[in-house]
């Protein structure tokens, strides 16, 4: 049985999340767990000689990590489509702020009691985005 959908409305921030610091364990991990064994994800030597400061997150980390916030905001079963642009490097020690709001809601809804909301969503260190993307969720309009 799928729960409610939530209320959102246009122009609204989303609650946002913060995880982290980023650890070599974490990278380490998501790579067991995806099967990305890229030498730029846990071999420092190699990363530096490849122009980066160091060892970097997999971009499919931080995408994961931004749909599973979406996902947990709005129910899973609600989330229509989601897409993300990779823009940084997520290195080990940054702690990842994720954050979004609603860019607008359609009010024409096939089921009459829900709409379609369309969010912009990031993660970003400090003040640089590491990850941007957008999601389309069914919602609520009975309040």
């Amino acid at each position: 049985m799928a729960r409610t959908p939530v209320t959102l409305t246009a122009g609204q921030e989303l609650e946002p999340r913060r995880i982290g610091p980023i650890t070599q364990t974490d990278i380490v991990r998501f790579a067991g767990a995806g099967g990305d064994f890229n030498p730029l994800h846990h071999d420092a030597d190699y990363a530096v000689r490849a122009g980066l400061p160091g060892v970097i997150a997999m971009g499919q980390m931080q995408a994961g990590m931004l749909a599973a916030w979406v996902a947990d905001l709005v129910h899973v079963e609600h989330l229509v489509s989601y897409s993300v642009r990779f823009a940084s490097p997520l290195r080990i020690g940054e702690m990842l702020e994720l954050g979004g709001q609603v860019e607008s809601v359609d009010l024409e809804p096939v089921d009459p009691a829900t709409a379609v909301a369309t969010l912009s969503v990031h993660a970003k260190s400090g003040d640089r985005v590491v990850i941007s993307g957008a999601a389309q969720v069914r919602i609520s309009l009975l309040h």
